[in-house]
């Protein structure tokens, strides 16, 4: 028990080290190669030129246009919307979920508010929608909703794990975000939930009795 909580501690603090690396990329542009690769080759050209309004963000698909490809990836990544995905995780009753949820969210928002890259282009010219979307707030909810679903529906964890990555892969084929805001997304949700497995460990070596793990001091 006591190894696996040194070993979350070292998962946390790398993720945390990831996710800061990437946030220092995107705004450098120094992924702006690959995002915009992206772009021309798997959106064909075309990204979100409009950003959404606070209204637009909250309410499920309101801010969407209605093509094939639109409809079927606002269906398939409904339930990484923040209202949807909230709603379900409530449903769960179980606040843990909903505290990682709440914590990933948080830091998406501050996120977006502070990191801007440079600009990337589609056929229409600057997508003024892609300067402030690291990290993708979709996926970091997909990944927390199907984690929490995992938990209470075991068997059913193919199913999920094909869902995320076809939601995942949908978030840039249909033109929503580009590789570096997914990676963001996922590295946060891995962050908030390897957070939640620390907190569950240190409560179980409470109710055994035992001190939670320290670090030790050197001399």
């Amino acid at each position: 028990m006591r190894s696996a909580s040194v070993s979350l501690r070292s998962a946390t603090a790398a993720l945390a080290a990831l996710y800061a690396a990437l946030a220092i990329l995107v705004a450098t542009g120094a992924l702006n190669g690959i995002d915009q690769w992206a772009i021309d080759h798997l959106m064909g050209g075309v990204g979100r030129g409009d950003e959404p309004t606070r209204l637009e963000s909250a309410v499920p698909l309101l801010h969407s246009d209605w093509s094939r490809l639109a409809i079927v990836t606002n269906l398939v990544t409904l339930p990484g919307q923040v209202v949807v995905s909230g709603l379900i995780l409530l449903a769960l009753r179980d606040v843990r979920w909903l505290l990682a949820w709440a914590a990933g969210t948080a830091i998406e928002v501050l996120s977006k508010h502070v990191i801007v890259r440079p600009p990337l282009y589609g056929s229409e010219g600057h997508i003024a929608a892609l300067d402030s979307s690291f990290p993708s707030g979709h996926a970091l909810r997909i990944v927390i909703v199907a984690a929490a679903l995992a938990a209470v529906w075991p068997r059913g964890r193919p199913v999920l794990a094909a869902w995320a990555v076809a939601a995942l892969v949908l978030l840039e084929v249909g033109g929503y975000h580009v590789p570096s805001d997914i990676a963001g997304g996922i590295v946060l949700a891995a962050f908030v939930l390897a957070l939640l497995a620390r907190g569950r460990g240190a409560r179980a070596l409470r109710a055994r009795g035992l001190p939670a793990p320290t670090r030790r001091v050197r001399a």
